[in-house]
């Protein structure tokens, strides 16, 4: 049914109210953006500092780990790791998950050697401070920067990903309501005919994704002191 009055948004080929499961879809979204976000940066962030704080060995294999990781674009290392777990709302998480740890990692590493080399390291480490302390207390408040920048470009890379995943029959499966699954029942049989069925879905993923990453921009530019000083 096109949309009407009683159907804002129309209804899907099996007459379900476009507009109730784009709203439970975003549900869907925001869960495994969110997860998969958070998740994400918090092991990058360690793994970041932990590798720039005792370089050495545990940094050179570390990034060999890392790089080989990165070396497979994001939704090629989601798909398989979908193929070996299954599909589902929590193999969605993790495999969407894996592939962006690395990516925290460098950008967290990388902000971490400057600090490390700061004089102020050398005076804890002269006072006799514990690895633990300058880690938490010198250290990671020095990189939430970058962190939470990236943090907030996750959430829109993961939704992104999952939608993808769910479109190809690989993620979320009904009857859990997804953006994806959605798009994928308009786009293949129903383009001509009722193209309000694909329509919506997408633009609720591209305007979600937008809207995180102007979020992003903005917290880069009120996080960094040389584009706020402009």
């Amino acid at each position: 049914e096109a949309p009407s009055w009683t159907h804002w948004l129309g209804t899907d080929q099996f007459g379900r109210d476009q507009l109730s499961r784009i709203i439970f879809g975003a549900r869907t979204a925001l869960i495994v953006g969110f997860s998969c976000a958070i998740v994400a940066s918090a092991a990058g962030l360690v793994l970041g500092v932990g590798s720039a704080y005792f370089r050495g060995r545990l940094d050179l294999y570390l990034q060999g780990v890392l790089d080989v990781v990165m070396a497979f674009p994001l939704i090629i290392m989601a798909l398989a790791v979908v193929a070996i777990f299954g599909t589902g709302v929590h193999n969605v998480i993790v495999a969407i998950t894996i592939p962006l740890i690395p990516r925290c990692a460098r950008v967290v590493r990388s902000s971490a050697l400057s600090i490390r080399e700061v004089p102020y390291i050398d005076a804890a480490r002269a006072c006799g401070f514990g690895h633990s302390r300058i880690i938490v207390r010198h250290m990671v408040p020095n990189v939430m920067a970058p962190f939470l920048i990236l943090l907030t470009a996750f959430v829109g890379q993961a939704i992104l990903a999952e939608a993808t995943l769910s479109y190809l029959g690989l993620g979320v499966q009904e009857p859990v309501p997804a953006w994806g699954l959605m798009l994928q029942g308009g786009a293949e049989e129903y383009a001509s005919t009722a193209p309000w069925i694909a329509i919506f879905p997408g633009l609720a993923i591209a305007l979600t994704v937008f809207g995180f990453s102007l979020f992003g921009d903005a917290l880069r530019d009120a996080l960094d002191p040389k584009l706020r000083d402009r």
